[in-house]
């Protein structure tokens, strides 16, 4: 963001500015809500949290070259020499300052949400609409009510298309990140098990994802996956207007948008489209489950006018955000599958599923960590996975976390001879695999965020511990 103070207090409905009354030609260059990484120029935002009040750190902020900060005007103002923008709340500021900014841009906006998929999705439409626009896209975690704005607000001023990544935990949350980013085209990826702790059903979950269309403007898309029934049930009850244009895609064949011919190797997919045999896509990337994330960016693609080379072109040169299917070798020459950065009940299948399609290996080796927030019947998902498992799908399969112990129940008869095995400790699990794992093995490590099995890869990758 480039603009004067001055500016920046209208498009968050200041009270008013301290200091001195040429305060507001001033230029700021940039935002940051951290007074650690403050660059001269810039605009701090001191937020408040449960341990913290950014408010705090003003000075620090100042020396190191904030040009001026948002301030509670409830707060007694700081004997300090840069312009303050008294505001009610700090936060709701900072989001009204990325509406008026991404107002100021012009560009258009793609949001995407889903329970599984949404990353790897915002980097496929990113990468296929980078063959012609100048493209701006959510960074890291920056997909919540602080990072969604701080995303906009990254954005250069000659950006064309923003693409935005949506989050949640509960409901809301969608449809007030939708109502900050505006959305000409809305993606939801699919309705997976992830927050049942806190919504209850997926039934709920449909309803809090399709709260992307909160804020999509007249005229705009959706785009979904076909292949679930709820979304499809729940859009319905929605009554959306008329002129939303609503666009599936999937496998079955009554979709917009389908795969098919779909081949996995553990660094790539291939697939056509339904229908014209001559639109063969290759991404760098395993899994099935990709290549129908990819039709969503085809669709975008389209929906921006580019050809199905353009796409391919986008498709073909896609760089994921890490620890998302990352293909990596072992010390000893294995290869690893780094899948280690969420994990609900349909993501772990489709992790089982991507090994199991996958050839060429002497053994193939499982690692799987707890799933996290998965509420009450968190037990019997962990028993289903355990189900899941078999001989057909992998040779071995290492678990760790309490809750795994169910899917170790469940699995060790699929397995004779032991081939099942639960660990107490990540590292008696890390030492197993460096002694068994050999050259022409592969190792698939798939959990939930909070269980931080990237270190079994880090290890594997050292080919030690420590």
């Amino acid at each position: 963001m480039q603009s004067t103070v001055g500016k920046v207090a209208e498009w968050c409905a200041a009270a008013g500015i301290s200091g001195q009354s040429d305060n507001g030609g001033l230029v700021l260059t940039g935002v940051s809500t951290d007074s650690r990484k403050i660059k001269p120029g810039q605009l701090f935002v001191p937020l408040r949290g449960e341990r913290f009040d950014g408010h705090d750190f003003i000075v620090t902020a100042k020396e190191a070259g904030a040009a001026a900060s948002l301030w509670d005007s409830s707060i007694p103002l700081p004997n300090i020499d840069i312009p303050l923008i008294l505001v009610d709340d700090t936060l709701a500021a900072l989001q009204a300052l990325a509406v008026g900014y991404l107002e100021s841009l012009r560009a258009k906006v793609v949001a995407v949400t889903g329970s599984n998929g949404k990353t790897t999705t915002k980097d496929f439409v990113s990468s296929v609409l980078s063959a012609r626009y100048l493209v701006h896209k959510t960074e890291g975690n920056y997909n919540n009510h602080i990072g969604l704005p701080l995303t906009i607000l990254t954005a250069s001023i000659d950006t064309e298309i923003l693409v935005l990544e949506m989050g949640m935990s509960g409901q809301g949350e969608i449809s007030l990140l939708s109502s900050l980013g505006q959305p000409d085209v809305a993606i939801i990826t699919n309705v997976g098990e992830s927050h049942l702790l806190r919504l209850g059903s997926r039934k709920n979950i449909a309803r809090a994802k399709l709260e992307i269309t909160d804020g999509l403007k007249p005229g705009g898309t959706l785009v979904y996956y076909g292949d679930e029934p709820l979304l499809t049930e729940e859009l319905a009850a929605l009554n959306l207007a008329k002129e939303v244009k609503v666009v599936t895609f999937g496998e079955n064949p009554d979709n917009d948008w389908i795969a098919r011919y779909i081949r996995v190797a553990s660094d790539s997919t291939s697939f056509a489209l339904a229908g014209d045999e001559e639109e063969s896509f290759e991404l760098p990337v395993a899994g099935r489950h990709n290549a129908v994330n990819a039709l969503a960016a085809i669709a975008v693609g389209r929906q921006f006018g580019l050809s199905f080379e353009e796409i391919r072109e986008g498709l073909s040169s896609v760089k994921l955000t890490g620890m998302r299917i990352e293909r990596s070798l072992a010390k000893n020459g294995a290869i690893i599958l780094n899948d280690a950065y969420n994990a609900s009940p349909t993501s772990v299948k489709a992790a089982i599923n991507l090994a199991a399609e996958l050839t060429g290996y002497r053994r193939k080796w499982i690692v799987l960590g707890d799933m996290l927030e998965l509420g009450p019947e968190e037990s019997a998902m962990h028993g289903d996975i355990g189900n899941y498992l078999s001989e057909s799908k992998t040779d071995y399969v290492l678990l760790y976390g309490p809750l795994s112990k169910r899917t170790l129940e469940e699995a060790a008869p699929n397995f004779p001879g032991g081939r099942v095995k639960h660990f107490e400790e990540k590292g008696e699990l890390a030492d197993y695999l460096l002694k068994h794992v050999t050259l022409d093995d592969l190792v698939l490590v798939k959990a939930s965020r909070g269980m931080r099995m990237e270190e079994i890869v880090t290890i594997l990758q050292k080919g030690a511990r420590g």
